[in-house]
């Protein structure tokens, strides 16, 4: 008995195989978890506001250390229930365990400083350029395509972060927006590297924590040197934020598991509805008119991207 090396398949039989070569996709849930990250992360710039004056270093470390003592106890918790296996670091994995972790950690150090410095919501959606990134890098890592619709929202996208940014010769006073931009660069690679690590099978709180722990070893030399004195509550403010930073943590890295990014970035930008109403109730932000327009340009963008996506979606299926 054999097998004739000469088989030949159906388009139907062919389109079968290859959507079980394929990571499962499941969009609902992707949704689901992603407006949860976008109204934790909206929830945890405010707890970081209300810390009060102290460094963004200092704030980003209890972030990351309530992230990682929850991680830890789930990887331990999956360790003892389901093996060792459950915990494993696939081959390949390592690279892009450790890309994710500078990235998230230019993204975290960026917008904590911008938190800190500007309105919440220039800063939430300055950081919402993230989606777009995430394409960009999504071509890098994964080569998934990126289409000319996709490029051209990306381009004006960009034209309207500037308007938020607002460039001038007063490079101080640029300086939190260019930070909340470059947290967005930051967090684009990272949601990609999270992807990658979908891939390769990688357990999501194995992720978390190595992120968490790698940005904590970022922030050690400051406390050594400058660690600032806080008081009963800050110390519960920022526990706070760290408690937030978890739950969005957890979400994001479930929503890009569970989905790619082209089907589900454009509902993290939900997290700007949550920042304006936060910043408005709790500290009496309205954005101003540029930045307005500039929200309107990237959301906008971030939605004719969605549709075009989904249309492609269904006519290739």
């Amino acid at each position: 008995m054999f097998i004739s090396k000469n088989i030949q398949f159906s388009t139907a039989e062919k389109y079968s195989i290859i959507k079980e070569m394929k990571p499962q996709s499941n969009t609902t849930k992707g949704i689901f978890f992603i407006i949860c990250s976008a109204f934790f992360f909206a929830l945890m710039a405010v707890f970081v506001r209300l810390a009060g004056d102290i460094h963004f270093v200092q704030k980003a470390f209890f972030r990351n250390a309530v992230a990682f003592l929850i991680a830890l106890g789930g990887t331990i918790r999956d360790a003892r229930h389901n093996g060792r296996d459950a915990i494993r670091i696939p081959k390949g994995a390592p690279l892009y365990l450790f890309l994710r972790a500078f990235a998230g950690s230019v993204g975290v150090f960026g917008n904590f400083y911008a938190i800190d410095h500007i309105l919440l919501a220039d800063a939430a959606i300055l950081n919402k350029m993230a989606p777009f990134f995430t394409i960009i890098f999504c071509y890098i890592i994964l080569r998934e395509k990126i289409r000319p619709v996709p490029l051209a929202c990306i381009l004006v996208a960009f034209c309207g972060s500037i308007l938020i940014v607002k460039p001038s010769f007063n490079f101080t006073q640029m300086i939190p927006t260019l930070a909340a931009f470059m947290g967005g660069v930051g967090a684009g690679l990272a949601y990609a590297s999270i992807r990658k690590l979908s891939y390769l099978k990688c357990n999501g709180k194995i992720i978390i924590l190595f992120f968490s722990a790698f940005s904590m070893m970022l922030s050690v030399p400051y406390l050594i040197t400058s660690f600032n004195p806080m008081t009963l509550q800050q110390t519960l403010m920022l526990c706070c934020a760290g408690g937030c930073a978890a739950g969005g943590q957890f979400s994001i890295t479930a929503a890009y598991y569970h989905a790619p990014a082209s089907k589900i970035s454009i509902y993290d930008y939900s997290q700007i509805l949550f920042s304006t109403l936060f910043g408005l109730v709790f500290f009496g932000q309205f954005p101003d008119w540029m930045s307005l327009i500039g929200y309107i340009i990237i959301i906008s963008m971030a939605i004719v991207n969605y549709i075009y996506t989904h249309r492609h979606i269904e006519q290739t299926e």
